[in-house]
């Protein structure tokens, strides 16, 4: 888990060495809002939005951490902490279920 206010560029940081086909879920504390993101080129990312809204987005390098900006303001907006896990090139980039609190 980590902080909200550190976790822009905690993720950047990630997702900037990631290979092809790696990614991150992004969960709340509770674990029932994620955010999927998956390098899928050198310089492009999917980002799936499962919460609040139900969105697919594709975006570039230079407009990942805008989208994220405005998605950790809609899925978590009263959050502290953020739960991060890897996903590697065989998970679906869809939410599984995870165990909820």
């Amino acid at each position: 888990m980590i902080d909200k206010s550190s976790a822009m560029n905690t993720i950047l940081r990630k997702l900037d060495k990631m290979d092809i086909g790696q990614g991150l879920d992004l969960r709340t504390y509770k674990r029932n809002r994620a955010i999927l993101i998956r390098r899928t080129g050198p310089d492009s990312f999917a980002v799936v939005q499962a919460g609040y809204e139900s969105n697919t987005f594709e975006e570039n390098g230079t407009s990942i951490k805008k989208r994220l900006k405005t998605l950790f303001k809609k899925e978590f907006p009263r959050s502290t902490k953020i739960r991060v896990y890897a996903l590697d090139e065989n998970a679906p980039l869809r939410p599984e279920t995870r165990k909820t609190i």
